[in-house]
């Protein structure tokens, strides 16, 4: 599979030394997941720069706490971020309860974070704790709130405002492009980009969704696994699924299962399409 940068670049050479530590990095992770059957998402905890286990009991209860701050588009960026924690955690099958830490505009917040397609949270203002939890993870803008205990901190996002048509899974799928701890620019240029390969790939699982199926390369998982599991690399998720999309030799069932298992994180309703083309 061709090396792909979490800075959303191809490498130039799918066999440098970079890639093939990458490679052997994943595959070995791959092991682990087999051996263990159980989810290894590791985060940076913004209080120490370190990595730390998001789950670190297994099965054992994980609260994320959303500290969105005033109501913007960094706002929506921290929400989506703790959305794909709670995914992925739920993936690796830890419980997770999600709650909503935010004095002021919640309706704003919850309005717009139902167009990005996140989940419903709680109001964490009067939720009880000592619940059992074995993790509290608190989701904060940079320069934000600074609660006790293991802090994921979401770089600001600025945002040209999309057209009345754009599809707000566009800005989702922008959102998703960079790291959350790089900040990113939503200019014109980039939510089109962003319309256009959702576009592309809502059709082509449609497509895909004619053949039959076929399971997903044991290579493949790993790498989607490995990726998201790494401090939640979004970049390299969607770097894998572009590979995908047109690898020689990979049954068009195989495409479809891959798409469907990783949107299933990304939440991009990439099977919008299903039956349009039958």
């Amino acid at each position: 599979m061709p090396g792909y940068d979490t800075d959303d670049q191809w490498t130039a050479d799918p066999t440098d030394s970079r890639h093939a530590a990458r490679k052997a990095g994943r595959m070995a992770a791959f092991d682990r997941v087999c051996a263990y059957a159980r989810s290894v998402l590791r985060i940076i905890d913004a209080r120490t720069g370190e990595p730390v286990d998001a789950a670190p009991a297994r099965r054992g209860l994980t609260r994320i706490e959303a500290h969105p701050g005033g109501f913007d588009i960094t706002a929506l960026r921290v929400l989506l971020a703790a959305d794909l924690l709670v995914r992925a955690l739920e993936l690796g099958g830890t419980p997770v309860w999600a709650l909503l830490d935010a004095e002021r505009e919640q309706a704003e917040l919850r309005t717009g974070a139902a167009a990005l397609g996140i989940r419903p949270f709680e109001d964490g203002r009067d939720a009880a704790s000592g619940l059992g939890e074995a993790q509290v993870i608190h989701v904060v803008r940079e320069g934000g709130a600074e609660p006790d205990g293991v802090r994921v901190a979401v770089a600001p996002a600025h945002s040209e405002a999309p057209s009345g048509d754009a599809d707000p899974a566009a800005l989702r799928l922008a959102l998703l492009a960079r790291r959350r701890s790089v900040p990113v620019q939503l200019d014109a240029a980039a939510l089109a980009d962003a319309q256009d390969t959702l576009v592309r790939w809502r059709r082509a699982v449609a497509g895909w969704a004619l053949q039959p199926s076929r399971p997903i390369p044991d290579e493949v998982r790993a790498e989607l696994r490995t990726a998201w599991e790494d401090d939640l690399d979004l970049p390299g998720v969607l770097g894998v699924l572009r590979w995908v999309e047109s690898a020689p030799d990979l049954p068009d069932g195989a495409r479809f299962e891959t798409y469907a298992y990783a949107d299933r994180l990304l939440g991009l309703d990439l099977t919008h399409d299903l039956g349009a083309l039958s």
